[in-house]
C-alpha cells in the first residue's frame, strides 16, 4: 500500500500561481506513471499533468503553456507549479501515482488538496 500525501493548495488570486506538491510513501522509481487530476463538484475527475516513465510528460490542454509537472528525486516528490490562475482552475487536486508489481498494476491517489482561485 503506498500513501500519497498533497501539499501546497489555498486561495490563490487570478493570475497568481501556487505549487503543489505529492510526497508518496515509496521511492519515486517504483512508478511507472504519476500525475495530478483535479475534480470540481458533479463532474468527473480530469487528468490535469503525468509524468510516464520512457514516454515523457502530458498536459491537459487547457492547462498547457501555465502547468508544469515535475519529479524531484532527492526529495522523492512530484510536483505540480501552476502559474497564471484562472477561476476554471479551482478544483480539488489529486496525486495520483501507477505501479507495475509482479506483473499486476497497482493505482493509488491522494486525499486531494483545494486550489481556489478569486476573480
Amino acid at each position: 500500500q503506498v500513501q500519497l500525501m498533497e501539499s501546497g493548495g489555498g486561495l490563490v488570486q487570478f493570475g497568481g500561481s501556487l505549487r503543489l506538491s505529492c510526497a508518496p510513501s515509496a521511492s519515486l522509481h517504483s512508478f511507472n506513471a504519476m500525475g495530478w487530476y483535479r475534480q470540481i463538484p458533479r463532474k468527473e475527475r480530469e487528468l490535469v499533468a503525468v509524468i510516464i516513465d520512457g514516454a515523457g510528460t502530458n498536459y491537459a490542454d487547457s492547462v498547457k503553456g501555465r502547468f508544469t509537472i515535475s519529479r524531484d528525486f532527492a526529495k522523492n516528490t512530484i510536483d505540480l507549479y501552476m502559474s497564471s490562475l484562472k477561476p476554471e482552475d479551482t478544483a480539488i487536486y489529486y496525486c495520483h501515482v501507477d505501479q507495475l508489481f509482479s506483473g499486476r498494476r497497482f493505482e493509488y491517489w491522494g486525499q486531494g488538496t483545494q486550489v481556489t482561485v478569486s476573480s
